[in-house]
C-alpha cells in the first residue's frame, strides 16, 4: 500500500475537461463534466432540521466526492454536531489567559466561546489544468469580548482529476498559514487532537463500516497517537469501497506527523500538538500542507 500511494502521489496523466469553480454567496463548487468534486464552504451554511443555529459552520471543504460520484465526507453529525468535512482547528489552547477551543465549536443553546470565521476570498479560477481558490480566515475568541483575533489563516487549494497508476483520483492541495494576528502567542499545550480534521461518510458511523490505515501499516486501533507520512479513511458507499488518503508534506511540522484515530466515530486527525507543547508566534508563520486524494476501490 505504501509504494501504490506514492505513485498515486507521484505521477498521472491529467484530463482534458475543465474543472469548473462556480461561486454562490454561501460556496465554492468544483465540478468536471457535471459531477461534482467537491465544496468549499465559506459563510456558515444551514444546519440540519431541529439542531441548535449555534452549530452553523463554514470554512471547511463539504461536500466531497469520489470521481464516480460517492460522498465520502460528513457534517455535522449526531455525535458532533460541529465536524466539518476537512477542516483546521487547534483544541486545547493559551492565549493570554484565556483557553479558547476552536475545534468544538458549539454547545446547544450557549453562544459560540471561540470559532473559526471565513474573512474573505481572494481569487479563484478553474480550467483543464485545475482549479481553486485563495481565501482567508480570522481565529476569534470570545472568552472576554466579542471577536477577539488570534490567528489569521490563508488557505490556498488546488483541485485537479487525475489517472492516477490507471485509478482515477481526485485530488486536492490543502496548504493553511496561521499567522497571529497581534502580539501574543497561541500556545498550544500537549493534546491527543488538533490540526486537521477529518470527518467520514455518516454511512460509515457504525465502528465496523469504516477502515483507516497509516503508512507504517497500521489500522484504526494501533494506528492512532502514532506518526505518520499518510493516513487513509474509507469504507463502504453505496456497496462500492471508496475513501480519503491524506498525504502529509514533508515539509510540515514534526513529519511525520502524529495521527489521531477515532475509535468511535469515522473521523481522524493531523495531530502535531500530541508530541508536545509548542506555539505559533508573532512574525513566524505556521504553514502546513496536506494532498487528499480521494479514489474508488
Amino acid at each position: 500500500m505504501k509504494s501504490i500511494l506514492f505513485f498515486l502521489a507521484s505521477a498521472g496523466l491529467a484530463f482534458s475537461a475543465d474543472i469548473t469553480a462556480e461561486k454562490t454567496s454561501t460556496v465554492i463548487h468544483f465540478a468536471i463534466e457535471g459531477k461534482t468534486i467537491c465544496d468549499y464552504q465559506m459563510e456558515p451554511g444551514e444546519v440540519p432540521e431541529g439542531v441548535d443555529a449555534v452549530f452553523a459552520h463554514g470554512a471547511h471543504l463539504h461536500p466531497i466526492y469520489s470521481p464516480s460520484g460517492k460522498l465520502v465526507t460528513g457534517n455535522h453529525p449526531e455525535d458532533h454536531r460541529w465536524h466539518r468535512g476537512i477542516w483546521m482547528a487547534w483544541t486545547k489552547t493559551e492565549f493570554g489567559d484565556s483557553h479558547p477551543d476552536f475545534w468544538n465549536m458549539g454547545k446547544a443553546g450557549e453562544k459560540l466561546a471561540a470559532e473559526v470565521r471565513f474573512v474573505k476570498l481572494g481569487k479563484t479560477w478553474g480550467g483543464a489544468e485545475g482549479a481553486g481558490f485563495v481565501s482567508e480566515h480570522v481565529f476569534l475568541n470570545h472568552s472576554h469580548a466579542p471577536n477577539e483575533k488570534v490567528l489569521n489563516e490563508t488557505w490556498e487549494v488546488t483541485v485537479a482529476r487525475k489517472t492516477l497508476s490507471g485509478t482515477i483520483t481526485n485530488i486536492i492541495d490543502l496548504t493553511s498559514t496561521q499567522t497571529c494576528a497581534g502580539e501574543k502567542p497561541l500556545k498550544l499545550p500537549k493534546y491527543h487532537y488538533g490540526g486537521l480534521g477529518v470527518r467520514g461518510n455518516l454511512a460509515w458511523n457504525p465502528v465496523d463500516a469504516v477502515t483507516m490505515l497509516t503508512s507504517e501499516g497500521h489500522d484504526r486501533v494501533k494506528g492512532d497517537s502514532t506518526k505518520g507520512k499518510w493516513v487513509h479513511i474509507g469504507g463502504e458507499v453505496d456497496g462500492t469501497p471508496t475513501g480519503i488518503a491524506v498525504l502529509i508534506h514533508p515539509s510540515n511540522f514534526r513529519f511525520p506527523q502524529p495521527l489521531r484515530l477515532n475509535p468511535k466515530n469515522p473521523q481522524l486527525c493531523v495531530a502535531p500538538s500530541q508530541d508536545g507543547d509548542w506555539s505559533i508566534d508573532p512574525g513566524k508563520p505556521y504553514i502546513s500542507k496536506y494532498r487528499i486524494l480521494v479514489f474508488d476501490g
